[in-house]
């Protein structure tokens, strides 16, 4: 017989009980969904956690202070005093860094009109824009004459802005910061959130207001780097620890000081992608080997039901290979059907899942590929043995059967 008239054959088969061939398709449905729909998340949520890194600057390189160690107790990294202005004109100067922007923090009031919100203030220098990968949506970004000069301006981040009802017209306007006024200079484009915290809900100042009026001593909180090219990377990242080293009189060992690497977190967030997809694809493909031992059973049976018919067609002619065809063209009739039954379903998921997480819908074609494939695999492995079983029937037995 011909493989299209296997096929109708097949599907004529599984239509005359519907309700057992998709309680047999069952696990293969949920096998090839749950593939698709994890793995395509894991690569979505990737992609999202990658792109809000890449999104925090251009081959950046943070430099944050060490941890302070106060009588029996060690506070978190970032808790000493150890880096400041100073050190930051010193990176300045080390070949390959593109830009640098110190920076200190605080959290304030900020009023505007009869709005109010309390949001981080960031005082820093003009290479916060190039270095921290910003757009001016609106007006102007803090100058280095501000700097010099600890003017009261400030930028606001999109969230900002839009939490005190302030837009394009509302540049040369006048708010309050922590109950002083600043002159509105710019809005900032909406970047969206990185790690949980939103990159646009922000006041940008210049660091030696910030310093005056919002935060005591003489240190600052980071040193943004970013480096001309990501091939520099490592090179620019070995000699500010090196200079870093010589300033505080430090070795290697004593580092008073962390220097984080935006392109090995990236590596990093692909090598957890890698194995993460591994792992729920194997607990995934569980399903579908269940699904595989479902259709090997509900096969048997039909042998077993159809011994009578197997004995005629075989009396009138019909080969082994013809009735081992045929029946191997229903286990890949189930197998398949149920494939793409459980392709739909997971892609559905992957766009429910992408929607509410925020990272969009993410859907690779080689994993539906290779969901599609293994369920086609799992349907030829487990349908061989019945099928062999229907062909090797001898056909006097087989009308005897009752």
């Amino acid at each position: 017989m011909k493989l299209l008239e296997l096929t109708r054959l097949a599907l004529s088969r599984l239509g005359t009980n519907r309700a057992r061939a998709v309680l047999t398709m069952l696990g293969i449905i949920i096998g090839v969904g749950s593939v698709v729909a994890l793995v395509n998340s894991v690569e979505g949520a990737t992609s999202g956690i990658t792109g809000r890194l890449a999104g925090l600057g251009t081959n950046l390189l943070t430099v944050t202070p060490g941890r302070v160690t106060t009588g029996f107790t060690r506070g978190a990294a970032g808790s000493a005093t150890t880096l400041s202005l100073a050190d930051a004109g010193a990176l300045a100067t080390i070949p390959g860094v593109a830009s640098i922007a110190p920076e200190v923090q605080s959290s304030q009031l900020v009023v505007a009109g009869t709005k109010n919100t309390t949001t981080t203030i960031i005082g820093t220098t003009s290479g916060y824009l190039t270095v921290r990968a910003y757009d001016i949506w609106a007006g102007a970004f803090v100058t280095d004459a501000a700097v010099e000069n600890g003017l009261r301006v400030a930028v606001l981040g999109a969230t900002t802005a839009d939490d005190l009802g302030l837009d394009e017209s509302s540049i040369g306007s006048q708010v309050s910061i922590g109950g002083l006024p600043f002159q509105l200079i710019g809005i900032l484009q909406p970047k969206g959130s990185a790690g949980g915290a939103s990159s646009d809900d922000l006041v940008i100042t210049p660091i030696s207001t910030a310093r005056n009026y919002f935060v005591s001593g003489t240190s600052v909180r980071t040193v943004a780097v970013s480096v001309a090219s990501a091939a520099q990377m490592d090179t620019v990242q070995a000699a500010i620890a090196t200079t870093l080293d010589t300033r505080h009189n430090v070795t290697p060992t004593t580092e008073d000081f962390t220097i984080a690497n935006q392109a090995q977190l990236i590596n990093t967030a692909a090598s957890v992608n890698d194995v993460l997809t591994g792992l729920l694809a194997g607990i995934a493909s569980i399903s579908l080997i269940v699904g595989g031992i479902g259709i090997m059973n509900i096969m048997l049976v039909s042998v077993r039901e159809r011994t009578r018919e197997i004995g005629i067609r075989k009396a009138i002619g019909a080969r082994g290979r013809d009735i081992l065809a045929q029946f191997l063209i229903e286990a890949l009739t189930l197998s398949f059907v149920g494939g793409l039954i459980g392709l739909v379903i997971g892609v559905v998921l992957t766009a429910v899942i992408g929607t509410i997480a925020g990272w969009g819908t993410h859907i690779n074609p080689a994993i539906i590929l290779l969901a599609v494939g293994f369920s086609l695999i799992v349907g030829v492995v487990f349908g061989v043995w019945p099928a062999r079983q229907a062909a090797r029937l001898d056909p006097i037995t087989a009308l005897r059967y009752e």
